[in-house]
């Protein structure tokens, strides 16, 4: 059974500008899930007694869960579906704790015609304070008639 999919916006559609944010509330959950898929079973993320030893005397969620929450958008939002991953950077600036409520925002702020690319402005932000910034470059279907 193949699921409904969404038309992601092309390169056509896309003006500098436009942007897109979610909310995620980071559960314990999400947290034991990303260490299983990830691999990632850093004490920091997973041990309280180990991490109340550390600069962050708690438990904090994986950079990379954070940073995914910018994939879910690209992927799902701006451009959406059909838009592929070219490089992205990142920077992170505080730790996210289990019970944090992390807004990502993705604005799109180049359109490079060569390959129909798209450079966007990237930050996660908890309590109104920035977690992580970066941008990330994807490449966006045409939208040109054929």
């Amino acid at each position: 059974m193949k699921a409904d999919v969404k038309a992601g916006k092309t390169f056509a559609d896309l003006q500098v500008g436009m942007k897109v944010s979610i909310e995620n509330t980071v559960s314990e959950q999400d947290v034991s899930d990303f260490a299983r898929i990830s691999g990632d079973y850093n004490p920091l993320h997973m041990d309280e007694d180990y991490a109340r030893s550390t600069v962050f005397g708690t438990r904090v969620a994986h950079g990379a869960l954070t940073a995914s929450y910018i994939s879910a958008i690209l992927g799902n939002e701006l451009p959406g579906p059909g838009a592929i991953f070219t490089e992205m950077t990142l920077s992170f600036k505080r730790p996210v704790k289990i019970g944090d409520t992390v807004i990502s925002t993705a604005e799109v702020v180049e359109k490079i015609e060569r390959g129909c690319r798209v450079r966007l402005a990237i930050r996660c932000d908890v309590g109104g304070k920035m977690v992580m910034k970066g941008d990330a470059t994807v490449m966006v279907p045409s939208g040109a008639a054929s």
